[in-house]
């Protein structure tokens, strides 16, 4: 992780990687931790594999949804790790996303007490770093993380 240019988080999950690959790789449980709340999001694609699309919609009141992510999977290692940006879009398209181009990569690693939840989120250059970290990267992208815990820990517990 370069500092100057990356913005990253670890988490502990507790609660197994197939869990919480699921809940990564489902749309169905996607929806439900994949922005923070109240907020609502329906993933219109989720095609896991390399250049496969990756396409979001959100709402505040679960009815109208607008767009939000519109992106493409770089690399997909089935329970381990997640690459996705959104400056190529599901199409493949140049994009020139707001507010920022960025390339997330998530990566699970196995721990004593479930999944190590690792995500470093790469930027072009320092402004761009940032300007997401101003925009919020820690609570916006720790919350999220926060939903998906809760998420998959539930999920374990059945």
């Amino acid at each position: 992780m370069n500092p100057d240019l990356d913005l990253g988080m670890d988490r502990i999950i507790r609660a197994p990687r197939a869990t919480v690959w699921s809940a990564w790789t489902d749309p169905s449980r996607l929806e439900r931790w994949w922005v923070p709340a109240p907020t609502r999001c329906r993933v219109d694609q989720l095609e896991l594999r390399p250049g496969g699309a990756f396409v979001t919609r959100i709402s505040d009141d679960g009815t109208a949804f607008v767009p939000h992510l519109d992106a493409c999977f770089l690399a997909v290692d089935e329970l381990e790790r997640i690459v996705f940006t959104n400056a190529i879009d599901s199409t493949w398209r140049p994009a020139q996303p707001a507010p920022v181009a960025m390339t997330a990569t998530i990566t699970l690693l196995d721990h004593p007490d479930g999944t190590d939840y690792r995500m470093v989120v790469r930027h072009g250059d320092p402004t761009a770093r940032d300007l997401h970290d101003k925009l919020g990267f820690a609570d916006g992208w720790g919350t999220v993380s926060g939903q998906l815990a809760a998420f998959a820990e539930g999920e374990a517990r059945r």
